[in-house]
């Protein structure tokens, strides 16, 4: 891990314990990720459904507990903190919400959800509260005006603007990005993504960019964590990432981003079978049984993250 990293995530597991009619059922959610994310960067995670993306998300901030490993925050283990310490440090970690249309209580007015974080935190009084709450409005490309109004009253886009502003009224120095733009019109998503790029420069915000879109994740990240059923496959820079991928999962996810060249689109690699359930992984690697490359010891051993010309990849027989 590096020294000066803002986040470091270790040995980061999650299980979810259900019990039915069939007995008791435990989905291992994560399974030992390891990553780090250092001041004024965009980190993405990207992977499939259900590999676990929003779950890493959701224990950084602290929703929800781990069953092993640490978060390493700005030096601190959030989760060997007192209630207190947590308190504090849980105002420099907030999230962005996926849906715009039920992240927000319908129920309140913009200024009441835009002020609840400062109210809970003893941040100012009555006017300065407004007076902040109607400033980040404006931060986000709206009216100050939209303080006493509704969520009902406003566009998917212009939601997912008051999310962000509550998100940052705090002035944060970790944002989690937990799909910010896939239920908006692909206008309004370059909109938002923009407005994320201004305001990291203008607040000097480091975020985690979780996506399902490659080109989105590519657009706005400096570094990318590849995720298959709750393990980290391969992380790099960007750029590298994107022109030369060493998991040969990651090479048959880039594969699939359409370009608009028809005749230069690359041959897509299709992955057989379905992914192996998180209640009940495979040995060894847990991509063996989809991927092409596949020999003995990738069904027996897990493979190490191991660092190669400056990036990470977990794989027996990286591509080359």
């Amino acid at each position: 891990m590096a020294q000066d990293a803002l986040l470091e995530v270790r040995g980061l597991r999650k299980d979810f314990v259900s019990k039915g009619n069939k007995g008791t059922k435990t989905v291992h959610a994560l399974s030992g990720i390891d990553f780090s994310v250092h001041a004024g960067e965009t980190f993405g995670l990207v992977g499939e459904s259900g590999c676990g993306k929003t779950t890493v998300g959701r224990v950084i901030c602290c929703l929800t507990n781990p069953t092993a490993g640490q978060v390493i925050f700005d030096g601190k283990d959030l989760f060997s903190l007192s209630k207190s310490e947590l308190k504090k440090t849980r105002k420099d970690i907030q999230m962005i919400f996926q849906d715009p249309f039920a992240s927000l209580d319908p129920r309140m007015t913009i200024g009441q959800i835009l002020t609840e974080p400062l109210i809970i935190h003893g941040i100012g009084d009555r006017a300065s509260r407004r007076k902040t709450a109607e400033q980040f409005l404006e931060r986000v490309g709206l009216q100050p005006s939209y303080f006493s109004r509704f969520p009902h009253e406003f566009s998917g886009g212009q939601r997912q603007r008051i999310g962000i502003a509550r998100a940052l009224i705090l002035k944060p120095k970790l944002v989690i990005c937990d799909e910010p733009v896939s239920a908006l019109d692909v206008s309004v998503q370059s909109q938002i993504l923009n407005l994320l790029n201004e305001l990291q420069k203008e607040m000097g915000l480091t975020y985690i960019f979780i996506a399902h879109g490659l080109n989105v994740v590519k657009y706005i990240s400096d570094k990318v964590g590849v995720m298959y059923l709750g393990r980290m496959a391969e992380i790099a820079p960007s750029d590298e990432l994107f022109r030369r991928p060493m998991h040969p999962y990651t090479s048959a996810l880039l594969s699939s981003i359409p370009i608009p060249n028809p005749g230069g689109q690359p041959k897509r690699i299709l992955l057989e079978g379905d992914i192996p359930s998180p209640s009940n992984p495979p040995a060894g690697c847990f991509f063996h049984t989809r991927c092409q490359y596949c020999r003995d010891v990738c069904a027996n051993n897990v493979p190490p993250m191991e660092t190669k010309g400056g990036r990470e990849v977990a794989c027996h027989f990286p591509l080359a």
